[in-house]
């Protein structure tokens, strides 16, 4: 589509489950075969092939790190939910409502001239905590404070559910304390690695000159905040280790924690962030061998280090509520990761800060506006379809035996399912909001999600509670919870109506690449772990867990040869588990598609038949270009591989995309069908 045109007419809707057919009549472009760009082969690169002439036509704007529905949709839903800002910000409404708090928020966030009188002042009374800092103790007592306002330090305490035993809240300790995006960027030693470093510690000097710090004590601290944070990276673990369960789960009781670092005041932090009478409770710690080095490092680094390390932190926490040249700064030095040359707009960046502060209730205005009860139905259904073709999977398996089987299938059938938002949402009366203070609104939404998450402690596990809001264009397998959650806006797809798509697009977009990949998590290498009670609990044979393995170190194995920019390569063994769901997820959509209307019929529409616009319609739910900063920051640190490999690498493996568009040797994706991974 024509990108003046594709700006003009951009509007989002739900898709539809109802099969619309003779697409050839509509007056509107092809969903699919707008985007195809035939000079490229589909058995060569079928992203290309699926995806090219779209992003061809529609470059990568300068205030973005990539382009296509990842930024699409949610930039949409920006402007609805700026809307929504704006029409409740008009007038007055009752104390503690919804709109309220989401309208005073607004207020607050673009007075500006208020924002860039008041300097750093408001950051005076937490400046002078940390300078007050003169010993170890006070230090420890320091973070702590801090922690409840938001600043992250280095200690990630929080209470969440126990892995084994999925009923129970516990308090949780994880590594943490690191300023770059993980622990690699400290190491690695190719240019691009040395020139984020140099420019990190530019960027720790700047921010501390901006807090009245000269020049000459804040480029030292920059060197020592680097050393600081390489000293805990060298003691944190690698992106794939953290993805192993039984070694990221080990319990201790409280008093116990000595025995990991006797030179941290645990009981003291506890206390300090609101947790009552901690002796008498346990604790899961992650990694224990980080709070180990941690603690060593309280003692081997000067306070004066410290004082630096929490003053920047302090400062980028609350860079959105301060002077605008504090945003400037970082802005320079993050698009270092993402390859953007131009500043999101102010009203997005208030919009994420709004989100973090009270996404859930913008949520409960925004499903009333644009998701409704009918759609909520559908999607619920096509999740039994998914659910179904998992299970037929499931039992015809050759590798697993038939008393795996069963538990998997007991599982299958507790997978809990939440579509589009939650049935119970959350309570926002303690959380106070003016409009005069956009700094405080912003303190006091940190000490509300503080609280809310440490009066978890003790409390039966809220089965009800959604991690995503309505309006975020994403989805979730939760092991613990054994559920798949979908928000509303996971169904868009931009510039077309319900009747616009015939079911082999809503198959492959949704089915295959949602919820048939969701679904997959629940039985990929970390979600097999978990029970049908998401308790961390053994429930294969031996002899199955190993048949697992041997098959999906094979996907990891593929996915590791490939390149994705320069020299960097996808990391098989980290995103491993988002691959297995990916290939999951087209096998089983594709099963549940084969027994719609539209399949059975096999009627071309668009010039393809039912199957290729299966596959065209997964690959359009990975449109996307990306800057090559961006995926050199994405291979290091997440586990999810980039949109083209997570398009040709799961549908190499499947044979009906062979037969589909009649792969062939020769073809550069073609794979002889004895090396095909297959699993589910």
């Amino acid at each position: 589509m024509r990108q003046s045109f594709f700006y003009s007419l951009l509007s989002f809707s739900l898709l539809s489950f109802s099969c619309n057919t003779n697409k050839e009549n509509s007056s509107k472009l092809d969903v699919l075969a707008k985007d195809i760009d035939s000079s490229v082969k589909p058995g060569d690169d079928f992203f290309d092939y699926a995806n090219g002439n779209w992003i061809k036509n529609n470059p990568i704007p300068a205030d973005e790190s990539g382009w296509g529905l990842f930024q699409i949709i949610p930039d949409e839903n920006l402007k609805r939910l700026r809307d929504i800002n704006i029409e409740v910000s008009k007038s007055s409404h009752p104390e503690g409502s919804a709109e309220q708090k989401i309208g005073d928020f607004w207020k607050a966030a673009n007075d500006t001239d208020k924002i860039e009188k008041s300097g750093i002042q408001p950051l005076q009374p937490y400046l002078a905590k940390i300078d007050s800092i003169h010993d170890i103790a006070s230090l420890q007592n320091t973070m702590a404070q801090l922690d409840v306002i938001g600043v992250g330090g280095a200690i990630a305490m929080f209470v969440g559910q126990d892995a084994k035993n999925s009923s129970i809240q516990n308090l949780q300790l994880y590594q943490t304390g690191l300023g770059l995006p993980e622990r690699e960027f400290y190491f690695k030693q190719d240019s691009t690695s040395i020139t984020i470093r140099n420019a990190y510690k530019k960027n720790i000097a700047s921010i501390l000159m901006l807090l009245g710090v000269d020049s000459m004590n804040a480029r030292k601290s920059a060197e020592d905040i680097l050393t600081l944070e390489t000293d805990l990276a060298k003691a944190s673990r690698k992106i794939e280790d953290l993805r192993d369960p039984y070694a990221n789960y080990n319990k201790y009781a409280v008093n116990n924690l000595n025995t990991i670092s006797p030179k941290i005041n645990w009981v003291q932090y506890m206390q300090i962030i609101g947790i009552q009478n901690p002796e008498s409770d346990t604790i899961i710690v992650g990694q224990p061998e980080y709070y180990k080095e941690l603690g060593n490092a309280f003692s081997s680094f000067p306070l004066d280090t410290w004082k630096a390390y929490l003053k920047y932190r302090l400062a980028n926490e609350y860079s959105a509520a301060l002077p605008d040249i504090f945003g400037e700064t970082n802005f320079e030095f993050e698009k270092l990761f993402s390859g953007v040359t131009e500043r999101r707009a102010r009203w997005k960046r208030i919009l994420g800060s709004e989100q973090g502060a009270m996404g859930e209730l913008l949520g409960q205005i925004y499903v009333k506006k644009y998701f409704n009860d009918k759609a909520k139905e559908r999607y619920s259904q096509l999740v039994e379809n998914v659910r179904t073709a998992l299970k037929n999977r499931i039992e015809k398996l050759d590798w697993m035996s038939d008393s795996t089987k069963q538990k998997a299938l007991a599982k299958l059938a507790k997978v809990k399912k939440k579509v589009g938002y939650p049935d119970k949402w959350k309570d926002f009366s303690a959380l106070k909001i003016t409009p005069d203070n956009y700094f405080q609104d912003l303190v006091n939404a940190n000490i509300f999600w503080h609280n809310y998450n440490i009066n978890k402690l003790g409390n039966p596990v809220d089965k009800t509670e959604w991690g995503m809001f309505p309006q975020t264009y994403n989805a979730y397998y939760d092991p613990s919870n054994n559920e798949i959650v979908l928000p509303a806006a996971a169904f868009i797809v931009p510039g077309y109506n319900d009747d616009e798509l015939d079911d082999a697009v809503v198959y492959g977009y949704m089915a295959a690449s949602t919820i048939g990949h969701e679904l997959t998590h629940g039985f990929d290498d970390e979600g097999r772990q978990y029970d049908g009670d998401g308790n961390l609990k053994g429930w294969w044979t031996p002899e199955d867990s190993s048949k697992f393995t041997m098959r999906a170190n094979k996907l990891a194995d593929q996915f590791s040869k490939y390149v994705v920019v320069d020299t960097f390569k996808i990391n098989g063994k980290a995103t491993l588990g988002e691959n297995i769901a990916d290939l999951g997820g087209v096998v089983l959509g594709y099963d549940a598609f084969k027994l719609t209307d539209e399949y059975k019929k096999g009627e071309k529409v668009a010039g393809y038949t039912p199957s290729q616009r299966f596959f065209l319609g997964y690959a359009l739910s990975w449109l996307e270009a990306e800057r090559p900063q961006s995926l050199r920051t994405q291979v290091l640190t997440d586990v999810h591989s980039p949109a083209k490999f997570r398009v040709n690498g799961p549908l190499v493996n499947v044979d009906a995309f062979y037969d589909a568009f009649n792969i062939k040797p020769g073809d550069k994706m073609y794979v002889p069908d004895s090396s095909r991974v297959r699993i589910w």
